[in-house]
């Protein structure tokens, strides 16, 4: 892998919580609304919130049996120790659980991204893409995946397509300007 490259991915891990988001105002994957404050989705699409009285692990309620978001959450654990090999085997399980756990699948793509296992992320990716539509933070974890895989043309467009949908997006502006650099370098 080339010294450019090394650099982006080392700006990847060390920057931001799961994949990143703009906590540094530096941008990578966006998590936002499906993995950030949550530990997953239930059924319905609900963020299962890990404060709120309905915790899998609080003593109100059960998610009778239901371990995909536990294991979300020790995906997302394991990829900020930028333990990127076990996080993809702890978001990997919880999609088998539950095969319609965004967050699983957003952690799932994120660390098959940070592997450089790009095949693969695409199948997650497209799988997103049938549970979420063309949501805008999705759009940007994808362009990032071209990012990282240094073809700028389909980032580029993944960027403006999400920027599109949420010119609000903050995540969005960090990439794009993030690509200017990659450029520009």
């Amino acid at each position: 892998m080339n010294r450019f490259m090394r650099a982006i991915m080392l700006v990847a891990v060390t920057s931001l919580p799961l994949a990143g988001c703009n906590t540094t105002g530096t941008s990578t994957h966006s998590t936002d609304g499906t993995i950030t404050s949550s530990l997953g989705v239930d059924g319905n699409g609900n963020r299962i919130d890990a404060n709120a009285p309905t915790s899998p692990w609080s003593n109100q309620v059960s998610l009778k049996g239901d371990q995909s978001a536990r294991l979300v959450e020790l995906g997302k654990e394991s990829f900020r120790d930028a333990n990127f090999g076990l996080s993809e085997k702890y978001f990997r399980q919880a999609v088998e659980i539950r095969s319609d756990n965004v967050a699983a699948w957003v952690g799932l793509a994120a660390s098959y991204d940070q592997l450089g296992r790009f095949d693969n992320s695409d199948r997650a990716y497209d799988q997103l893409a049938k549970l979420k539509g063309d949501d805008p933070r999705i759009l940007n974890n994808r362009g990032y995946s071209y990012l990282l895989r240094g073809d700028y043309k389909k980032a580029s467009a993944f960027f403006n397509r999400a920027q599109t949908k949420d010119p609000t997006l903050e995540e969005v502006q960090g990439n794009l300007h993030l690509l200017d650099k990659v450029r520009d370098s």
